[in-house]
C-alpha cells in the first residue's frame, strides 16, 4: 500500500550508537529453494503402471509480509474470519514461526508444490528488519523455501541497487555487515521485476521471469509490480527507472514463454482489488464469479492474455480467491493474502502431461489463517532470536507512555487517533518560527504501518512506547518539511483525497488539530470537501492567504496523488518524522500522566 518511503536514516543513526556491541555468530546457511529440492517422486511408480494423464501442482503463496518477522501487534494482527452463523470474529495471525509452519504442513503430501509470493515482501519494515535494511526478512525467506517472488513498490524504497543487493547479497554499502565476519548472501529466490527497467538500457532491474520445473512439469512466473510505483515511492527509491504497463508486460511475456514450450503461466502481480468483505473466507464469486471484488485488478484481470492460468495479487492488504474472466471470456482464479503473513493461500493446478498446461477449469483456491496456536518453526525462532539480541539495546529504549491502544493500521475511520497524535508531533516540532512556523501538518495515512498498542512487546512494562514500537509506527524516517501553500492550495489537496488519482481507493489525510473541514460523502469527487467548512484555528481559511504547513519530505514531493502539495515554496528542510514522533511522546506523557487516545473529531463526515 501506499507509504512513505525513504532511506533508513535512523538505522544509520542508531547503529553507529551500538557499534561497540558484539556481533552474533554466522548466518545460518540458507536452505535451497523449493524447485531445486525434490519433495517427492510424482505419481508415477516406475512398475509397468501407466502414467497418469495429469498431476497436481500446490502453489502456495503470500503477500505484503513487510518484514514483520514477529506476529504484528494490536489490531493490526487480526483476520477477520465469518462464522457458520454469519457473525465476523478477529483471529489472532502471523509471524514468521507461524507462517514458516503452516506452509510446511500444506506440503506434506504434495510432491509438486510450489511457493510465490506478489511483492512488498520488505520495506515498511519493524525495527527488527528495517533497522538491518530488511536482511533478516531476506534471511527468513529462503528458511520457508519461498521460490519466488514479484517485487512490490516497497521493494524500491532504497533504490534500484539496494533491492539489487537484497537478491544478489553483499554487505551494505555504507554500515557494512550487521554479524562479523560474515557476508550477507542475498535472496536464494528470484526477485521479478519485468515492467521495471532501466531509462538508459531500457533493461529490466531484475529478470522478468523464471521457470520452476520438477520432474518435468514447468511452470512460467512473471513478475511486475503497479505501474503507479513511481507516484508511491519517493523520487530517490524510483530515480533512473521506468515503470511500464502491467497488462502490456505480462502479456509480452507470457507470449516468450509460450514460444519456449512453457505453457503453464502464473503470473505475480503486485497490484490487486477490494472485496466487499474484508474477512479472509468470504466467497467474493457470489452471486456469481467476481461479483464481490472491485479495483484495478478486476480490468487488469480482462486483460492479461489466456495464456496466462493464474494471478497471484497483492498492495492492497485484503484477502480473495475469486473467479476473474480472462479476454477470452474464461473464468481464472485471482488471489490475494492479505499481508503481514497473516494469510497464505493454497491454489490446486492441475496439469496435463500431455499438452503442458493447466486444465483451468479444475483450478480450486483457497486462503488460509496463519494461526498462532500452531507450533512455532524453532528455525524462525533461532533467526528472531539471534537479530532481536542485536536490535536490543536500541528497541528497547523508553519513548514515552500511554494509557490505552493509539490505533493507526487498525483503525476502521478515515481519521484516526494514532493519526492526529503524529500531526500533532510535526506540528508541535515544527511550528516555532526557527523551525519553520508550521501553522498546521498533513500526515499521508500509508505511512502509518502500526497501532500503537499498549500491551508491552518485551519487558518494558505496559504502556511503555519503546523505540523499536515507534520506529513499527514510523519507519521511512522521512525528512520533514515546511512549505508556503495559499489556503486555495490547502483546499486542492484536502479536495485530492477523494479526486483524481485517489478518486476510486480515497486517501484522507491525518490533520493536526489547527485544522478541521467537513467531509460530505453524499456528494462526489471533490465536491465531498465542504470548502465553507475548511478552518484553521477556527478561522475559515482565506483561499488567497499564504499559510506554512508541514508535512513529510513524501508528501511534499507530490506523492500519493497531492500535487497541490507538491506546489510549496520557501521551503525549510526539518527534523525526521520519527524524531518528531518521539520527542511528543517525552514532552506530552510520563508514567503518571500517559498520553491517552484523542478524539477523531477534526473532520465531521457527513454520510
Amino acid at each position: 500500500m501506499s507509504a512513505t518511503p525513504q532511506k533508513n536514516r535512523a538505522a544509520r543513526r542508531v547503529l553507529a550508537a551500538v557499534a561497540g556491541l558484539a556481533t552474533l555468530g554466522a548466518l545460518a546457511a540458507a536452505a535451497p529453494a523449493a524447485g531445486a529440492q525434490d519433495r517427492g517422486h510424482g505419481h508415477g511408480d516406475g512398475h509397468g503402471h501407466p502414467k497418469p494423464r495429469t498431476v497436481d501442482v500446490q502453489l502456495l503463496s503470500f503477500n505484503d509480509l513487510h518484514g514483520n518477522l514477529e506476529p504484528p501487534a494490536g489490531s493490526a494482527g487480526n483476520v477477520n474470519e465469518i462464522q457458520a452463523d454469519g457473525t465476523v470474529k478477529a483471529v489472532p495471525a502471523g509471524g514468521v514461526e507461524y507462517l514458516a509452519s503452516s506452509l510446511r504442513t500444506a506440503r506434506k503430501g504434495n510432491p509438486y508444490s510450489v511457493t510465490a509470493a506478489a511483492g512488498d515482501l520488505v520495506g515498511a519494515s519493524p525495527l527488527l528488519s528495517g533497522l538491518f535494511h530488511d536482511e533478516p526478512t531476506i534471511e527468513a525467506l529462503n528458511k520457508i523455501d519461498l521460490d519466488v517472488t514479484a517485487v512490490g513498490n516497497h521493494e524500491f524504497d532504497e533504490g534500484s541497487a539496494e533491492l539489487t543487493r537484497l537478491q544478489k547479497g553483499g554487505c551494505h554499502p555504507v554500515e557494512g555487515c550487521y554479524e562479523k565476519g560474515k557476508k550477507f548472501k542475498g535472496a536464494d529466490f528470484p526477485y521479478l521485476a519485468a515492467n521495471a527497467t532501466y531509462e538508459k538500457s531500457g533493461k529490466p532491474v531484475l529478470k522478468p521471469y523464471t521457470v520452476w520445473k520438477k520432474n518435468g512439469v514447468k511452470v512460467g512466473f512473471i513478475g511486475v509490480t503497479l505501474e503507479g510505483t513511481p507516484n508511491i515511492v519517493t523520487a530517490e527509491g524510483v530515480k533512473g527507472l521506468k515503470f511500464h504497463d502491467e497488462i502490456e508486460t505480462v502479456n509480452k511475456y507470457a507470449k516468450e514463454l509460450d514460444r519456449q514450450g512453457v505453457k503453464s503461466i502464473v503470473a505475480l502481480i503486485h497490484e490487486g482489488g477490494a472485496p466487499a468483505s474484508t474477512s479472509y473466507n468470504y466467497d467474493c464469486d457470489s452471486p456469481g464469479p467476481g461479483d464481490g471484488i472491485s479495483g484495478p485488478i478486476v480490468d487488469i484481470a480482462k486483460g492479461i492474455t489466456p495464456k496466462v492460468d493464474a494471478l497471484v495479487t497483492g498492495h492492497t492488504h485484503q484477502a480473495y480467491a475469486c473467479t476473474l474472466p480472462d479476454p477470452a471470456g474464461n473464468d481464472r482464479m485471482v488471489t490475494s493474502a492479505s499481508s503481514f503473513g497473516k494469510v497464505y493461500t493454497d491454489t490446486t493446478l492441475t496439469y496435463d502431461l500431455r499438452t503442458k498446461d493447466i486444465v483451468r477449469t479444475k483450478v480450486k483456491s483457497a486462503n488460509h489463517v496463519v494461526t498462532r496456536e500452531q507450533a512455532k518453526a524453532p528455525d524462525l525462532t533461532d533467526l528472531i532470536a539471534r537479530w532481536n539480541k542485536t536490535a536490543a539495546p536500541i528497541a528497547g529504549t523508553p519513548q514515552g507512555f500511554i494509557s490505552a491502544d493509539i490505533n493507526g493500521r487498525g483503525a476502521t475511520t478515515p481519521e484516526t487517533p494514532l493519526g492526529n497524535v503524529i500531526a500533532d508531533a510535526q506540528l508541535a516540532g515544527l511550528a516555532p518560527a526557527d523551525k519553520g512556523g508550521a501553522q498546521l501538518a498533513f500526515m499521508n495515512p500509508g505511512g502509518i504501518r502500526a497501532d500503537l498498542v499498549y500491551a508491552q512487546s518485551g519487558s518494558e512494562g505496559d504502556g511503555v512506547v519503546t523505540y523499536g514500537e515507534a520506529f513499527t509506527v514510523q519507519p521511512f524516517t522521512n525528512m520533514m518539511n515546511v512549505v508556503d501553500l495559499t489556503g486555495a492550495q490547502v483546499i486542492t489537496a484536502l479536495q485530492q483525497q477523494v479526486s483524481g488519482a485517489n478518486a476510486t481507493s480515497n486517501k484522507i489525510l491525518q490533520i493536526s488539530k489547527s485544522l478541521s473541514y467537513t467531509l460530505d460523502n453524499t456528494k462526489t469527487g471533490a465536491d465531498r470537501i465542504v470548502t465553507s467548512s475548511v478552518k484553521l484555528n477556527g478561522e475559515a481559511l482565506d483561499p488567497a492567504k499564504t499559510y506554512r504547513v508541514a508535512m513529510n519530505e513524501f508528501l511534499a514531493g507530490g506523492g500519493d496523488g497531492f500535487a497541490a502539495l507538491g506546489q510549496g515554496t520557501n521551503k525549510l528542510v526539518g527534523a525526521s518524522d520519527l524524531d518528531l514522533f518521539n520527542a511528543y511522546l517525552a514532552a506530552n506523557s510520563t508514567a503518571d500522566a500517559p498520553l491517552a487516545p484523542p478524539a477523531t473529531d477534526r473532520i465531521t463526515i457527513i454520510k
